[in-house]
């Protein structure tokens, strides 16, 4: 096995490289021997993902996607909240997010985050407010999704949550709060015309689908894009809470001012607040952020970012000088 992947920071050519120029086994060829192996799928994935991140990083030919920077100051909730919650609020310092769910929908959750980063690296891209795209498989091969019902109805349901939900951002001093949505519906988005939709506007799939983005949000997306490496998105994708905490760093590590930042785990405006994970006692969110950042550190090895002996908060260091994303100048 070490003959195709080294985890230990730096990739190693396989034998079939070096002896007659053959392409790398395919997943579906290894899976066959797993048992003998005694690796699981989920770690031959992981594996996979390392070894794609690592070679794209090192040359330089990432393919990226961005975030918005409402999700990135303060997530969504990890898991489906009751039926009777919707209404989300989380805090980062003065910075505020407040999520309204629909009463039949209900509020954003788990793989929900997928959707704004899809639908904000599509607006960079496109450079429009109003984005395109064919089917819902686009969106699932930009994420390594399979291409099933499973997936497909989690699609659809993520985009009736996302877009049926009202979302505030803003800041505590401020007495208007800035709308990230439209002025007349305060939403997220301002129209869909999608494969799903029975009416009043009926799309099929294969139809092109077009979702216009509110003219706030979408200047917030232009003047705050927050890039991140496409491979990382896919390899998180089922991993949201890590997924979050990845995108977090990136962010923050650009952020700093100095050699390094502390960042609190457990006050009202600390790290525990920012990514939705506040329904967590205090031990267990220590043991997730001692986990999320081994995890984020297996797909970025130069993560300037370590626990404080005390466990109470978060060393941040600049990420000048190791960053995750080198085809990028940052914003």
């Amino acid at each position: 096995m070490e003959h195709f992947w080294n985890t230990s920071g730096s990739h190693q050519p396989s034998r079939s490289s070096e002896t007659g120029g053959q392409s790398r086994p395919t997943l579906s060829s290894v899976q066959a021997t797993l048992p003998s192996l005694g690796i699981t799928k989920f770690r031959l994935r992981h594996l996979q993902a390392i070894t794609i991140i690592r070679e794209e990083r090192d040359k330089g030919t990432q393919q990226l996607a961005y975030n918005a920077r409402p999700f990135v100051l303060c997530g969504i909730p990890l898991r489906r909240p009751a039926k009777n919650q919707l209404i989300h609020i989380r805090h980062n310092g003065r910075f505020f997010l407040e999520i309204a769910g629909h009463p039949t929908y209900g509020l954003p959750f788990g793989q929900d985050r997928l959707i704004p980063i899809w639908v904000a690296t599509l607006a960079v891209q496109q450079k429009s407010r109003t984005v395109r795209f064919h089917s819902a498989a686009q969106m699932l091969d930009f994420l390594h999704l399979a291409k099933d019902g499973r997936h497909y109805r989690r699609i659809v349901q993520a985009f009736q949550r996302v877009f049926a939900a009202t979302i505030f951002f803003g800041t505590d001093d401020q007495p208007d709060r800035h709308h990230v949505a439209d002025s007349a519906r305060f939403r997220f988005f301002d129209k869909l015309h999608l494969w799903f939709h029975d009416q009043p506007m009926h799309a099929h799939e294969g139809a092109e689908n077009t979702i216009t983005l509110s003219e706030a949000f979408y200047n917030g997306i232009d003047a705050h894009r927050i890039p991140v490496e496409r491979e990382v998105i896919a390899a998180l994708a089922h991993a949201p809470g890590i997924l979050d905490f990845h995108i977090w760093l990136v962010w923050r590590s650009w952020t700093v001012n100095g050699s390094h930042a502390y960042v609190p785990l457990f006050t009202d405006s600390g790290l525990c607040s920012q990514l939705g994970t506040t329904e967590y006692p205090t031990r267990r969110f220590r043991q997730l952020i001692s986990q999320w950042l081994r995890r984020v550190k297996s797909l970025w090895p130069q993560c300037p970012a370590e626990i404080a002996p005390n466990g109470n908060r978060l060393i941040v260091k600049s990420s000048l000088a190791c960053p995750a994303i080198t085809t990028v100048e940052k914003r």
